[in-house]
């Protein structure tokens, strides 16, 4: 299935969640995840189903000063 990822062209499996997605990538340390423009509360990662076309954000917090 067809999504974009930061925004690149991505293709993944049909009824992955954020938490699988994450996972997969072995994303770490503090993000946040937006998809279509809402950020998703991490709560809801495990039962958010990502779905064809969508856009998908992941930014990490970086510090600096």
């Amino acid at each position: 299935m067809d999504v974009t990822l930061n925004g690149d062209a991505c293709t993944i499996e049909q009824e992955t969640t954020i938490e699988k997605l994450i996972s997969n990538l072995a994303v770490e340390g503090k993000f946040a995840i937006e998809i279509n423009q809402q950020i998703i509360p991490r709560s809801k990662y495990a039962e958010t189903v990502i779905h064809l076309d969508d856009n998908i954000e992941i930014v990490q917090a970086i510090g600096g000063g």
